[in-house]
């Protein structure tokens, strides 16, 4: 998929308004917005990069239309003024077509496909029905609320979308690339594996890249949330997105544009608004089921009391049946349903959290139980070596040791690496790691291990007891079968990491830490954060089991984890979050919520933030099927007109369509 800031396909699913939302980044420059209904299209002719002024202007012949019926009525009502029946069917008909033109050309159109059954044909029947009794100012009147509903729609649809497509805007449309010693802009899409690229002081770098210079500042807002800088040196990497700060400096290419982290992460926001939520899912099927049965109660009420009524005035009986006919569409439903978790959605983006998927909106709501991981998640997993102690030559064991670990990206291991003098890292062969052990591999011809104790135990090395009394993170190593000493790592909790939990048990959900790390340096950890329960020295597996255990007790769990072992108890969970955009791609390819930094608060907000949608949902669920069911009744009676039709159609799908547009600017 080529990915271009500028170019948005608009896609929007179901048998009756919208249901199905879906950002789609696309190649071309054509602007559309196509709204795909089952067995029709819904367009509405606009573009989501047209500003909300030229959106509004788009729909000229809606507000020609308008002020045809409000001159009307004021000429009418106001002063008086008499109009023949010649002249008010000619002004509501011009009234009528500049408002409805388009609506009444679908319905042909789905007739004509045999689907007889949409809001179309329904406004379409209704509103040349009162035309036929001879109601020509409030059949315009419905068309008119109608369509000004579909705008409100559309109005709302642009602004619940801006936090998302800002997102898009951080990557650059041309990069310097090096050719024949020259730097030359070309379009990203074109840069290859290997290549050099230039990026400028203030220029976002546009392809995930090693640091050819030899240091530079980034600022990664795009990918964490969070304008801190970030120090990088030679050989280190840097992610698209990411704005050098203070030089011009030169990368070399790892990945194509289309496989860049933060490409990756666009494509999950695209993907999340196409996953319905059960609820979407339950108003999607009812609209299909509702919407027929109330057509032909409609009919009914305007033939049936032929049969049963001495007085049967066939007119006043098919002005009933319109009223039932306008009500029977369920737009305020199948509108602001979808829009309210959209709403979420980008809510949740403003807020540098990505759910998967509206469902997941749903899914948070109901947990019971947050589980996390130690390192990285309430830890900073920023680990510093305390201590050494080694049986051979320091300096040669550091270098044993840092060379093994230099082909693993655990923070340990990043640890060991960073306080070695890189000059002297040799290139490790055969190597082979250990889940929730460690690694084995050669160096310089020499066997080498580094882990931790259950490393030793299995290569059948004997350690010192005292190693096992030391409650920081160690590091074990051996080399040709021997011990050859220790490293001793300290790792810190995050600032937020205890105010994070104690908000998790306001919300009455119980904590749980799991981590491979020694169970002394868990439960300390675990004291200082209050956390309910804490589990050490356990595999991935073990993670799994654990996970497992809470779920066959009935708890409705989440795993929040930022590691590549942290994967498959992630994927396990009712809900996998993962910590850090900058995490292990497989990890945040599993998960079903990406929290872009490293902030443990942020698992709050996100359960803040399903809750506040599910909240507007079922209050709009609420409001509609209330309102619409009164006048329904009254309908029935002949004790609702038009007007109250069109309130309780239109009128509260608006209504619902404002209270769903409030989630965005709600704060968590």
């Amino acid at each position: 998929m080529t990915h271009s800031k500028d170019n948005i396909t608009h896609t929007h699913e179901d048998s009756c308004c919208a249901s199905k939302e879906k950002i789609t980044l696309v190649s071309s420059h054509k602007h559309t917005h196509n709204h795909e209904h089952e067995g029709h299209d819904h367009e509405h002719g606009h573009s989501h990069e047209e500003s909300e002024e030229s959106l509004l202007k788009s729909r000229w012949t809606l507000w020609m239309s308008l002020l045809i019926v409000l001159t009307y009525l004021l000429l009418k009502w106001g002063f008086g003024m008499a109009f023949s029946q010649n002249t008010t069917f000619v002004l509501m008909a011009i009234a009528y077509l500049g408002a409805g033109y388009k609506t009444v050309w679908k319905a042909l159109k789905l007739i004509g496909n045999a689907n007889l059954f949409n809001e179309f044909t329904l406004m379409t029947l209704a509103t040349l029905g009162a035309f036929y009794i001879g109601e020509y100012t409030e059949g315009v009147a419905v068309m008119l609320f109608y369509e000004i509903g579909e705008l409100f729609q559309d109005l709302a649809v642009n602004r619940s979308k801006k936090s998302i497509k800002a997102l898009l805007d951080v990557r650059p449309e041309k990069v310097a690339l090096k050719k024949a010693g020259n730097f030359v802009d070309v379009n990203p899409q074109e840069v290859k594996v290997g290549d050099i690229i230039q990026v400028k002081s203030g220029e976002k770098v546009a392809l995930d890249s090693i640091l050819l210079s030899d240091s530079a500042v980034f600022n990664t807002a795009a990918l964490t949330g969070e304008s801190r800088p970030d120090s990088k040196k030679a050989g280190e990497e840097v992610f698209a997105g990411m704005i050098s700060i203070d030089q011009v400096c030169e990368l070399q290419v790892t990945t194509l544009f289309k496989d860049s982290k933060l490409s990756r992460i666009l494509e999950m926001v695209q993907d999340a608004t196409a996953r319905k939520a059960p609820t979407q899912l339950f108003i999607s099927r009812f609209a299909k089921i509702y919407t027929p049965i109330v057509f032909f109660l409609a009919l009914g009420i305007t033939v049936l009391p032929y049969f049963f009524v001495t007085n049967y005035v066939f007119n006043e009986w098919l002005y009933r049946g319109m009223v039932f006919l306008v009500i029977s569409c369920p737009c305020a439903l199948t509108i602001s349903i979808p829009l309210g978790y959209f709403g979420g959605i980008g809510l949740a983006s403003r807020n540098g959290i990505l759910f998967k998927g509206s469902n997941f909106l749903d899914v948070v709501t109901k947990l019971t139980a947050v589980v996390m991981d130690k390192t990285g998640t309430l830890t900073k997993g920023v680990f510093k070596v305390q201590k050494i102690d080694s049986q051979i030559d320091e300096k040669l064991f550091i270098q044993y040791m840092a060379s093994l670990e230099s082909v693993s990206t655990h923070p340990v291991a990043k640890a060991v690496v960073s306080y070695a003098d890189k000059e002297s890292l040799l290139k490790p062969a055969d190597v082979k790691e250990i889940s929730g052990q460690g690694l084995s591999g050669k160096i310089d011809n020499h066997e080498v291990l580094a882990g931790n104790a259950k490393l030793m135990h299995a290569f059948r090395i004997e350690i010192p007891e005292s190693i096992n009394q030391i409650p920081e993170t160690v590091v074990i190593g051996a080399i040709d079968g021997k011990y050859a000493g220790f490293i001793i790592i300290a790792d810190e909790p995050k600032e937020d990491a205890a105010n994070a939990v104690s908000e998790m048990r306001k919300l009455g959900l119980k904590t749980v830490m799991l981590s491979g790390d020694k169970s002394a340096v868990v439960q300390k950890v675990a004291e200082s954060l209050k956390l309910e329960t804490a589990y050490g020295d356990l595999l991935p597996e073990d993670k799994v089991n654990k996970v497992q255990e809470l779920k066959d007790k009935g708890y409705q769990v989440a795993f929040v984890g930022d590691g590549l072992n942290d994967a498959p108890v992630i994927a396990l969970a009712d809900v996998g979050i993962a910590m850090g955009g900058l995490g292990s791609d497989a990890t945040i390819e599993t998960a079903d919520v990406v929290i872009q930094n490293d902030q443990p608060h942020k698992i709050v907000s996100a359960i803040k933030i399903g809750k506040i949608t599910r909240s507007v949902v079922w209050q709009n669920i609420i409001l509609a099927m209330s309102v619409k069911l009164i006048v329904l009744i009254a309908g029935a009676g002949g004790l609702a007109t038009l007007w109250e039709a069109v309130f309780a159609d239109v009128g509260v799908a608006l209504l619902a369509i404002l209270n769903a547009y409030r989630i965005q600017g709600k704060e968590v």
